[in-house]
This record gives C-alpha cells, sequence and structure tokens, in this order.
C-alpha cells in the first residue's frame, strides 16, 4: 500500500525537529556568516526614523516558531540564508523584499515560499520580477538578482517540498564555497557537520585550536583535508585555515 504524501501542514508542526526553536539569532549569525543586526531586523522587525522625532517599525519577515522568544528553528536559519542574497544585491528595503513575498504567498498560497521547493521551480522568477518592479531593477538587475538567489537555493537541500539540510556558505565567495559542511536538525542537534563523518565542526576546530594538524585531524576522521579546513572556517571565520 502506497503512504500519501504528508501534507504541509502537517509538516509545519513544532515536534518537526526542523520547526523546534533551536537556534539564538547569534548562533545563526556564526553559522550563516550574517551580521547578528540583519538577522535581529529580519525575525524581530527594525525601528526607522521618519521626519522630525517620529518613528516608524518594519514589521518581521521572518515569522519565529514561537513570538515570546527570540529563539530560530532551522526553517528560520533556511530562510535566513536565501534572504542573504539580499546582502549581495545590495539596496534591498524589508518593506520591498516583504512586498514581493507577500505576492508570491498570495499568487500560490505558500506559508513560507522561501523554504518551499516549489519556490525554486515555481515562485523564485515571480518573486525575482516583483522586487525588481519595487526597487526599480533594471532587466540585467533582475537577472543578476535571480542569479544570485539560485546559487543560495542550490545549498538547499528538500524532503516532502521543505527545507531539509542546508549547506551553508563556508568563505565570503560564494563562487569559492565547496558544500563540505551541513546543518540538519537530525545530526549534533542541529550544529554544523562535516558531510561525509557527521562529526560537528565545533569539535574539529577545537582540536585545531588544541594543537592538532589538519592532516591529523583528515586522517582521523577518513575525510578530504579541504573538508577539515571548512569545518574550520565555518567555526573561526578564519582567511585561511592551513
Amino acid at each position: 500500500m502506497t503512504r500519501a504524501k504528508p501534507e504541509l501542514a502537517e509538516l509545519l508542526r513544532h515536534d518537526d525537529p526542523r520547526e523546534l526553536p533551536a537556534y539564538t539569532i547569534a548562533d545563526a549569525s556564526h553559522f550563516l556568516n550574517i551580521p547578528a543586526t540583519t538577522i535581529r531586523a529580519w525575525v524581530k522587525g527594525q525601528e526607522y526614523a521618519l521626519s522630525g522625532d517620529r518613528k516608524r517599525r518594519f514589521r518581521r519577515v521572518i515569522e519565529l516558531p514561537q513570538r515570546n522568544s527570540n529563539l530560530l528553528s532551522f526553517y528560520n536559519l533556511a530562510e535566513a540564508h536565501v534572504l542573504r542574497f539580499l546582502r549581495d544585491y545590495h539596496g534591498i528595503s524589508l518593506p520591498a523584499v516583504r512586498a514581493a513575498l507577500d505576492y508570491v504567498r498570495n499568487e500560490f498560497g505558500w506559508k513560507r515560499p522561501l523554504i518551499q521547493q516549489q519556490f525554486r521551480t515555481d515562485g523564485a522568477a515571480l518573486f525575482v520580477e516583483r522586487l525588481g518592479k519595487l526597487v526599480e531593477a533594471s532587466a540585467g538587475g533582475q537577472q543578476v538578482m535571480r542569479k544570485i538567489l539560485e546559487d543560495h537555493l542550490d545549498r538547499i537541500e528538500w524532503e516532502h517540498s521543505l527545507a531539509a539540510r542546508l549547506y551553508p556558505f563556508t568563505r565570503q565567495s560564494v563562487a569559492d564555497a565547496p558544500r563540505t559542511v551541513m546543518i540538519d536538525p537530525r545530526f549534533a542537534f542541529g550544529r554544523p557537520v562535516l558531510i561525509s563523518s557527521r562529526v560537528a565542526t565545533a569539535v574539529v576546530a577545537d582540536r585545531y585550536k588544541a594543537g592538532e594538524s589538519i592532516d591529523s585531524l583528515a586522517s582521523d576522521y577518513g575525510c578530504p583535508r579541504l573538508e577539515i579546513e571548512e569545518g574550520i572556517r565555518c567555526e573561526l571565520r578564519l582567511q585561511s585555515a592551513a
């Protein structure tokens, strides 16, 4: 008997480890290499000044699993990872992002468009087109945005149409960042791990800081030297792990 596919509403529940609040803003900043102030603005909103003494607050663009908590879920990490492309394509405001996301949600009825697999095939082009109109980007500018967005979506693997694991960028340059580190809620309590051995990058970095060489660590874990280097970069953000 063939088992029916789970409905999206069934997957988006708190006994799904991907939906559990597990990461601080500092964790998200560290794992994704995004400034904590940026993460905070995305998940908590941001106040900005108008003329005179008047102020206004942006609404959040990422919905946390618990409104009375600052903790992010794995799904939130994946959403922040995708939104990171807006930092690579400068000058896009939170209201413009929110408006483009709302447009895609209304068109397709999606709850979390950025981490749904259909977004990649059906929604990304629409999102970029709407965003480009809101920020008055040329056709060429929209093509650049689409390419950067696709680079970020390529770092996500999907199960049942939702983000299941994430390969964060371990280098500043997106083009040069290999897929050697993985975040998956099923391993190491959702902390980054090396893809071949599933050992936490924090363990690798601690051994490296204690004086063990990269070659000896690669031998111990039976993985390529590059994987050890990227695990250390993920934890220490070194320019060179050699």
